[in-house]
């Protein structure tokens, strides 16, 4: 009868609070590009084509410059508000990426671009995106895999028949989130998990929303330490500024993440035990195999390019092409079930998350257009120069919370400013887990509030924010006293080549 009851109205909501947000960073953009319009730009050159001082700053100051600037910025306020307008997050990145370029090919031979420097310039951001996407297009496909053969339902259900109490369950949900997501992706990990908190406290929306910010923080630290935890590691893997055992050094800062928020909010879960329970349920034919092919797919996209120098989305596609065999086999050779007719990856990769493909696709190429017309340089030079790498990085994982870390992680790497080795992993740190402090700030949180809507929501996540700050602080402190060495080793040497294998 509770349910039936009119909710209380928040002095401040959801909506009015994140439009206020969002007003005041694009407001503070739209200035910030007169700022940068009247700052000097110096040395560099675009698409590989010199250009003196003056033309470079006359470039960046370009009314069609600008114009490109404001496309960006408006695209990306279209993507924050995805949740209001229920427009899809790729929509508005892909027709920004579209107008840039256009424009850039409207005024690129004012400054003495041809159409082939264009061209080379266009073609240099479809090679990072190929490389990107077919890597993620075959995880992809193996999780919807594993999803069709019960694997994460299995999991979910023994979780709730283990007879734990709710705050065994908080600490196991959040512990199983931190080690599944540097294998399989934060989004998944969290729905996963999240199911599993629902299943036993759905009636308890405290139980629910504590849970919720825990798996959150859990599956993001989780995929900090891992190429295969986030896109972002994933791309600072690809371009070569990390090897990929050397992740591993975020280990132990991860875990501090992790557990310092989670510690304080267990005392704030009581150890009664859940009313409900879920009857058992078991794997489809194949589901052990494919998870041993998951781990031999992992296992050559590491070895082919470590030790053949291939890059490691050829690993990935020659392991889906085994994946693709082996749901034969199961269609005509392992199963007798009805239902297993039907089994063909060819469908998983139809149902693969194509948003988030497409989205990386706009952000790529709408940021590889401002680095053509040098704001990526010039932005560089006001961060990096002016505040310094430790600084600006760790300034650059809070704004995580509030703009996607793709994008974040997307413009570091095409502003490639010169960093040590420590501060390559104090950025791959800072963005992976800078995301927890808002519900919005990583799809994880978003993938919750609707899976637990009405337990866990974006005023509730914020409640736990201060102790989540203290996480990211202790993290980034826990870096400092592990990993300090590194700050004077040398840059790894890498050029166009060898950043893209």
């Amino acid at each position: 009868m509770n349910s039936l009851r009119p909710a209380k109205q928040p002095l401040i909501s959801v909506e009015n609070f994140r439009n206020f947000v969002y007003f005041l960073m694009f407001s503070l953009a739209v200035v910030g590009i007169y700022t940068l319009s009247g700052y000097s730009f110096a040395g560099g050159d675009a698409a590989g084509h010199s250009l003196t001082a003056e033309q470079q700053d006359a470039l960046v100051r370009h009314p069609g410059s600008i114009f490109c600037l404001v496309i960006f910025l408006l695209s990306y306020l279209l993507v924050l508000l995805e949740e209001k307008t229920h427009l899809r997050k790729s929509k508005p990145v892909m027709l920004g990426a579209g107008i840039i370029w256009v424009t850039i090919g409207i005024i690129a031979p004012s400054f003495g671009f041809s159409h082939d420097d264009v061209h080379s310039a266009v073609f240099h951001g479809l090679e990072e995106y190929a490389s990107l996407m077919l890597f993620l297009l075959a995880a992809m496909t193996y999780i919807a895999a594993l999803e069709d053969r019960e694997v994460f339902h299995v999991l979910r259900t023994k979780l709730v028949e283990a007879g734990l109490n709710k705050r065994q369950l908080f600490w196991a949900t959040g512990c199983i989130a931190f080690f599944l997501s540097p294998i399989a992706d934060n989004l998944t990990t969290s729905l996963v998990m999240g199911a599993v908190v629902m299943a036993v406290g759905a009636s308890d929306k405290k139980f629910v929303a504590v849970s919720c910010v825990n798996i959150v923080c859990a599956a993001n630290a989780g995929g900090a330490f891992s190429p295969f935890g986030d896109i972002t590691t994933l791309m600072v893997w690809q371009a070569g500024k990390v090897e990929f055992f050397e992740f591993f050094a975020l280990f132990i800062p991860s875990v501090v993440c992790f557990l310092v928020p989670a510690t304080f909010m267990s005392f704030l879960i009581p150890k009664e035990k859940p009313w409900h329970m879920e009857s058992g349920s078991k794997l489809k034919a194949g589901a052990k195999t494919i998870i041993f092919l998951g781990a031999c797919t992992i296992a050559m996209a590491v070895g082919f390019e470590q030790m053949l120098g291939l890059p490691p989305f050829i690993g990935m596609m020659t392991g889906l092409s085994v994946l693709m065999f082996f749901s034969y086999i199961i269609r005509h050779r392992i199963s007798n079930s009805h239902e297993d007719e039907d089994f063909d990856i060819l469908d998983k990769v139809a149902s693969a998350e194509w948003d988030t493909l497409l989205f990386f696709f706009g952000v790529i190429f709408a940021v590889g257009g401002l680095s053509f017309l040098g704001y990526m340089e010039l932005a560089s030079n006001l961060m990096y120069n002016e505040l310094g790498a430790t600084t600006t990085n760790i300034i650059l994982g809070v704004a995580s919370a509030l703009i996607d870390n793709i994008p974040v992680m997307f413009a570091v790497l095409t502003m490639d400013p010169e960093m040590s080795h420590f501060q390559w992993l104090l950025i791959t740190l800072t963005t992976g887990v800078g995301g927890s402090m808002l519900s919005i700030g990583s799809a994880a949180g978003v993938a919750l509030m609707g899976v637990a809507r009405g337990s866990y929501s974006f005023m509730s996540h914020l409640k736990y924010t201060p102790l989540i700050v203290l996480g990211y602080i202790a993290a980034i402190a826990a870096h400092f006293l592990i990993n300090g060495h590194m700050e004077s080793m040398p840059m790894i040497a890498t050029d166009t080549s060898a950043a893209h294998h």
